[in-house]
């Protein structure tokens, strides 16, 4: 299947739907667009737009061209993720949070030949080579004409050039296609069924992977609600004007939802479940979900390579012996614990995970490391299977720490940690050490106005784990330093321990 040919056909069935909300903000930091009002458009109005965007990008570029994009989130943005493919040319989005010298490199790398976006980013990148438009103007340039141009016709044909978020090392650029992308969403609704009636809200920027929810409810034939930023405190009423029944979120942004929730405010009688990913969630948020709002609740496992999420653990499925699997692969997807020579592991042990799909991207863009081979992806991280074909994502493989020549999963430090109840959130990495060549070191994010002991989470390591794996340091943060999906970023944080003036007991 086509990713335009899932908007056309919802704007055949059912025109008069509403299909996309942007709801209206009022801008908190530099550059952020303000929006009086909120954006409505059913799906015979957002097929128009992506159209017209479509048939500008026609005229400014040959086939197969990349098309960045460098924008907030925004109505114009969902019409580029449609309308740009559709005229047979290639997306790449650009993370807004990134510094201007990212951006120009990856519009080098990409060899984009137009830019499309927010003025006041683009402005940021100063002189550019590559030919800029707003995508307001992107849209209203051929809204007024019959756009031309031949639609796309090819479903392995490259349709996102997604940048990962570069936690491990410099972004790659990953070659999304019709084929995959269409792929991941039916594997999501197959085991995240969407009901009739159901409104999903969504705070991820479209310029990462989570975007892929918008098509996906789309292909539901339901409305999306697109947040401009995630404000906690504002959400209740955007939940009432909007109907919203569907949440997806990363922990921290549940954690900070719940921490605006008040008896009356509506939230427990419409909010009928949260999906969550991008890192593991602790008891007590689950619980505290559980008290505050009564949801179910989803976990998805995936990532930018398999053009979404690709294992999931259900409502079902969240009961305490539970809460660490990250779940059971969807349908149409395999995957196999290897060994470092690639060769399987029996259920029980402990290797990399390693996927094939139909929605397994097709590689990188302009390099090859190994990672894709044979239709299977190894994906770097961590993992097993228990006798129930739960699978569970123990930590990346780079993020083990070697110290005195023993391996330590941060993950497991860290779940050991996430237990103690005055802890909030953690992030466990390791530093230099002249004698160890490593040694494990917890940053910590207190519960609010709950000071904690370092000795007294040094002690509850001692008593779950071997003593190598105790942390040698523990340091104290307000917050950890997060991708735009929510996930913590480990080189920021080794960064952050790195300063001299990074302290702790």
């Amino acid at each position: 299947m086509l990713l335009h040919e899932i908007l056309v056909d919802a704007a055949r069935e059912v025109p008069d739907r509403t299909a996309l909300i942007v709801p209206a903000h009022t801008p908190r930091g530099a550059g952020e667009p303000t929006a009086a009002e909120s954006t409505v458009w059913t799906f015979a109005e957002l097929a128009g737009h992506s159209r017209a965007l479509g048939g500008t990008v026609a005229r400014r570029t040959p086939p197969g061209a990349r098309v960045g994009v460098l924008a907030h989130n925004r109505a114009e943005y969902v019409a580029a993720y449609y309308g740009v493919p559709w005229a047979g040319r290639v997306l790449v989005p650009l993370n807004p949070r990134l510094h201007p010298r990212e951006w120009a490199d990856q519009l080098a790398r990409s060899g984009a030949e137009l830019l499309l976006g927010d003025a006041e980013l683009m402005a940021r990148l100063g002189r550019s080579e590559v030919p800029c438009l707003e995508l307001g103007e992107a849209v209203a340039e051929t809204a007024a004409v019959e756009p031309e141009f031949t639609p796309a016709t090819d479903e392995t044909a490259l349709t996102w050039l997604l940048f990962t978020s570069g936690t491990t090392g410099r972004p790659k650029g990953v070659r999304l296609t019709h084929r995959s992308l269409t792929a991941s969403m039916r594997t999501s609704l197959a085991c995240r069924p969407v009901d009739p009636d159901a409104v999903v809200l969504t705070p991820f920027p479209l310029a990462h992977v989570a975007g892929y929810q918008v098509p996906a409810h789309h292909m539901a034939r339901r409305p999306v609600v697109v947040l401009r930023r995630y404000e906690p405190a504002e959400l209740a009423d955007v939940i009432r004007e909007f109907d919203v029944t569907n949440l997806s979120l990363a922990p921290t942004m549940i954690d900070a939802l719940l921490d605006h929730v008040h008896e009356g405010d509506g939230l427990r009688e419409r909010i009928r479940s949260i999906s969550y990913g991008a890192s593991p969630i602790t008891p007590d948020l689950i619980r505290r979900v559980d008290r505050l709002l009564g949801c179910a609740l989803g976990q998805g496992y995936g990532m930018t390579e398999l053009s979404g999420n690709a294992v999931f653990l259900s409502a079902a499925d969240h009961r305490p012996e539970l809460y660490a699997a990250a779940g059971r692969p969807g349908p149409g997807v395999e995957i196999r614990i290897v060994d470092d020579a690639g060769r399987p592991l029996p259920t029980g042990a402990t290797g990399e995970i390693s996927v094939r799909s139909e929605q397994v991207a097709d590689g990188y863009w302009r390099v090859d490391t190994g990672e894709f081979a044979n239709g299977w992806f190894r994906t770097g991280d961590l993992g097993r299977f228990d006798a129930d074909g739960y699978l569970y994502v123990l930590d990346r493989k780079k993020d083990v720490i070697i110290t005195g020549g023993e391996n330590v999963s941060a993950r497991e430090v860290e779940a050991v940690l996430r237990t103690h109840p005055h802890v909030r959130d953690v992030a466990v990495v390791g530093e230099p050490d002249t004698r160890w060549g490593e040694r494990v070191v917890a940053v910590v994010v207190p519960a609010s106005g709950r000071p904690v002991d370092p000795d007294a989470l040094v002690a509850l390591c001692r008593a779950h784990l071997a003593g190598f794996k105790v942390p040698r340091r523990v340091v104290f943060t307000e917050a950890l330093p997060v991708t735009g999906t929510g996930k913590v970023s480990k080189p920021a944080l080794r960064a952050q321990l790195a300063e001299p003036a990074s302290a702790g007991p």
